[in-house]
């Protein structure tokens, strides 16, 4: 029996993976048999990840990147490339939110370093992964967005022009890396509970709303975002390129 989601001998990069949905999906590919590479911008907190990957039986390791630090992403592929001469997967899912309020009143700071995590990082961390792909005949990318690329999010305006962004983003690399082997795709979650979303959950009338137009009448954990990157990754989904996959409990519908 063949094992489409079998992920034995490949490397992986998740960042952002400290918490929340990275976290998740760190702990999903580890365990079907990739080697992770744990990254956040604290070292600290990736061990904490790395190690109860290892504790489990999994194949892990930690390394600090901010992504909105082109010196960061430089050096993160520097390592990967001496240490393991090649990536099969690399998932961005680290993001900036730190603004919450009216469009009108974003100031200067927010902006840039909600454009620079979401947008210029994922682009030349995607840049990065898909040359060390691209000598190794190919590999995955997926990229977390929101379904606030789709529907701007309340109170979350800059953060939704990026996350439209990264849609585009994935299919411009889709078109341009499938001649190379390299699939680009994407997870849009919706609500979902995280330390990343406390203030859509500390608002009780914007929660309430939130819950009131999804079908399924609940918000999704962390882990339940995970098994769509595994696909994504996995031979499971060999001839899926440019997709962005949406995971809402039926909210965008």
């Amino acid at each position: 029996m063949t094992n489409l989601f079998d992920l034995k001998s490949k490397i992986a990069l998740v960042t952002g993976a400290s918490r929340g949905i990275g976290e998740e999906i760190a702990k999903l590919l580890a365990e079907q048999g990739a080697h992770v590479i744990v990254s956040s911008r604290k070292i600290d907190d990736c061990e904490a990840v790395a190690r109860g990957i290892r504790e489990a039986g999994g194949s892990a390791e930690a390394f600090a990147c901010h992504v909105g630090r082109i010196e960061d992403i430089h050096a993160i592929f520097g390592h990967i490339r001496e240490r393991h001469g090649r990536l099969d997967i690399l998932v961005n899912n680290a993001a900036a939110n730190p603004y919450f309020g009216h469009i009108l009143d974003t100031d200067l700071a927010s902006f840039e370093k909600t454009v620079e995590v979401n947008l210029r990082g994922y682009f030349f961390m995607s840049v990065e992964g898909g040359k060390l792909m691209r000598e190794n005949g190919g590999g995955a990318i997926v990229n977390t967005a929101s379904v606030n690329a789709l529907q701007p999010g309340d109170r979350q305006g800059v953060y939704s022009i990026t996350k439209a962004g990264v849609v585009n983003m994935t299919r411009a690399f889709a078109k341009e890396c499938g001649p190379l082997g390299i699939r680009v795709n994407a997870l849009l979650p919706g609500l979902t509970k995280t330390r990343f979303a406390g203030a859509l959950f500390a608002d009780q009338e914007l929660y309430a709303s939130a819950i009131g137009k999804i079908p399924l009448q609940r918000h999704a954990e962390p882990r339940e975002m995970a098994g769509t990157v595994l696909y994504l990754v996995s031979d499971a989904s060999s001839y899926t390129n440019g997709e962005c996959i949406v995971v809402d409990g039926g909210l965008t519908i």
